[in-house]
């Protein structure tokens, strides 16, 4: 583990300030956090499709060899967001660095790609995900029919939109239990494997390496893919503020669950390779499916079950850390004010979660859903490096902030240099959807201009938007912070 420097600075209390105060409650442990993490990164993709890293790589040790490589990338940029999180102590993720570092223009840019593409696509496609795995042993000779997987996905996003704003708590523990389910259900399939091996199936580690790719385009879109499947590495960066003492729990969360994550993958794959062969890794749509029917025709009912189980706990953490982003967008003035305000009997950010559970319904209507969300991933990492490049800026700019972790400036420079690279990928790979992603990126700026520069809005507009803001007020019984604190 790469050396910190830790300061001793006094810790927020545990349950906010003193009295019935309503805000978001500190009541997150160290626990729930590992929970988030792990559970939000491993979602569909490890039973799915790791087929794409193999078919770049070229080889089955190669393929290995990036699973555990991508592994290790994940866990220096997660050290880079332990230093983060603990200086800027602000929920909201690259939302919240982006804006301390390079102010609200580019912050606002961050959340509006997250606010009408990245998070709603993201949480329908892991419900529609869910929703397929879940129909199909009822559909064994065909696949589910579309209307149902739709109207079963919009069924788990209102569900687990309900479960977040009646209780943060019940949210947490359903994130802990399915967090579990899905490491069972990893577990189970890495001892089937390894036993398998011991049985002598090693047939397909024979020669390993034999076939690796020694094209570094290809390498580099293994790794691309890699990453791809390690996304929400950063995702408790989301709710720092309900985190229980942050300068040590968020630190501590990230060198568990990373790791964990990390070995699983790896004895995933090598599970995997012990019935199944490179050739019909790239060929299947579902791998731990052809997996468990090569080990026994009854876990074709099975392992449908387990991705179902993981792709729930990922709608969760998804949901959860959403309503987080745009909760601190709208206190920051760039979305409605409604949308930053509290349930002030369940302490829960009840307009931000409607309105991220909203989202991701009507993204359920979409036909193209699966192409928009390919438009992103360039701006996605644009964001992290961003925020990377802006934690190197703010030790210069502000060199006395209080830095709990100061990590070696080594670590978030050779990420950064993995950043750079993996916004260099996207344009030889696919330089159309990188275009349309900065398009996208860029509608966001008229929306800045009207919504946020122009102060002096017609009265008849502002007397409509404080009137809606004071009805639903009423009917959510929700307010602000600062109202709260005035009273």
């Amino acid at each position: 583990m790469p050396a910190v420097k830790a300061k001793q600075i006094d810790t927020p209390s545990e349950e906010g300030d003193p009295g019935n105060a309503v805000e978001l409650k500190r009541t997150l442990t160290l626990w729930n956090g590992v929970a988030l993490v792990v559970g939000s990164i491993i979602g569909s993709g490890i039973f799915v499709s790791p087929k794409g890293v193999l078919a770049e790589a070229g080889s089955v040790g190669m393929a290995i060899v990036v699973w555990a490589g991508c592994g290790l990338i994940s866990l220096v940029g997660a050290l880079c967001y332990a230093e983060l999180g603990t200086t800027i102590t602000r929920s909201g993720g690259d939302y919240a660095y982006i804006l301390e570092a390079f102010g609200p223009f580019l912050a606002f840019l961050q959340l509006w790609v997250n606010l009408i593409i990245i998070r709603p696509t993201a949480q329908a496609i892991v419900a529609l995900t869910f929703a397929y795995y879940f129909l199909q042993p009822f559909f064994s000779t065909c696949d589910p029919p579309e209307n149902a997987i739709r109207l079963l996905a919009a069924l788990c996003i209102t569900l687990l939109t309900f479960i977040n704003v009646a209780s943060v708590k019940l949210a947490t523990r359903v994130q802990d239990f399915f967090t579990l389910a899905k490491l069972f259900a990893l577990v189970f399939i890495i001892i089937a494997g390894l036993v398998k091996i011991a049985q002598g199936e090693t047939e397909y580690f024979q020669d390993a390496f034999q076939g690796t790719s020694t094209n570094v385009g290809s390498i580099s879109l293994a790794f691309y893919s890699g990453l791809f499947a390690y996304a929400g590495w950063n995702f408790l960066n989301f709710v720092t503020e309900e985190l229980i003492n942050p300068y040590v729990n968020l630190p501590r969360a990230i060198y568990i669950s990373i790791p964990i994550v990390t070995i699983v993958y790896v004895m995933a794959n090598i599970a995997y390779f012990s019935v199944v062969s490179p050739s019909a890794m790239i060929a299947s749509n579902a791998v731990a499916v052809t997996f468990g029917e090569r080990i026994h025709s009854s876990l074709r009912y099975i392992i449908p079950i387990f991705v179902a189980l993981s792709t729930f706990g990922g709608v969760n953490g998804l949901l959860f850390t959403s309503g987080r982003l745009f909760f601190v967008g709208a206190r920051e003035g760039h979305l409605p004010e409604i949308v930053s305000m509290i349930q002030i009997q369940r302490y829960s950010p009840l307009p931000a979660m409607l309105f991220t559970g909203t989202m991701s319904v009507l993204m359920l209507i979409s036909k193209d859903i699966y192409s928009l969300i390919n438009y992103m991933s360039f701006v996605q990492w644009l964001s992290v490096g961003a925020s990377i490049f802006g934690m190197l800026y703010l030790r210069r700019a502000k060199p006395n902030m209080d830095r709990p972790i100061v990590m070696p400036t080594i670590i978030p420079v050779a990420f950064l240099i993995v950043v750079v690279f993996l916004l260099i990928i996207p344009l030889y790979a696919a330089p159309k959807d990188t275009l349309m992603g900065v398009l996208i990126v860029c509608t966001g700026i008229p929306v800045y201009v009207i919504g946020v520069m122009w102060k002096k809005k017609p009265k008849i507009f502002t007397d409509l938007v404080n009137d809606l803001t004071k009805k639903s007020q009423k009917l959510f019984l929700v307010a602000n912070e600062e109202q709260t604190k005035q009273s």
